[in-house]
This record gives structure tokens, C-alpha cells and sequence, in this order.
């Protein structure tokens, strides 16, 4: 995948591969010691008709691992 820079993430619509809206993309978690990311934190629509098997952190925001992004364009997608 080619570089992206961070800045152009914030406040990205993440979209499942199946096309389904999954909500915006709120941060990116990493590890501290190697510096590597992790998870995609996402806050879900409010419409939340989508069902997901991502864990939700304790406000409710989706965790989705990095190696799911598929693309990022306009939109990030997502492997379900």
C-alpha cells in the first residue's frame, strides 16, 4: 500500500468491502515499543443498522485491525 499521511485520515468515512457505511474514522492505536499500528478506532453511525464482529472500545467506537484496510480513497475499506 502506498504512504498516506495521518493527516489525511482524520475524520475518513470507513466503509466495509461489502459496501455497508461502518462510520468515521476517530484515531489510530499503535504500539508504543515498535511503533507499529494496530487498530483503526471508528465511531459507528448513528444509524448502527450494520452488524459487526469488531470489539468496541469503552465508549463504543469500532477496533478494527490495520491489516483489514483494504483501500483508502475517498473512503477506507474495510474486509468483512
Amino acid at each position: 500500500m502506498a504512504e498516506i499521511l495521518a493527516e489525511n485520515l482524520s475524520g475518513k468515512a470507513v466503509m466495509g468491502s461489502d459496501g455497508a457505511e461502518l462510520g468515521m474514522l476517530y484515531n489510530i492505536t499503535m504500539e508504543l515499543d515498535s511503533g507499529r499500528l494496530q487498530d483503526l478506532l471508528v465511531e459507528p453511525n448513528e444509524d448502527r443498522g450494520v452488524q459487526t464482529d469488531f470489539e468496541t472500545d469503552s465508549a463504543g467506537r469500532l477496533r478494527i485491525p490495520v491489516g483489514r484496510v483494504r483501500a483508502v480513497k475517498d473512503h477506507m475499506i474495510i474486509e468483512r
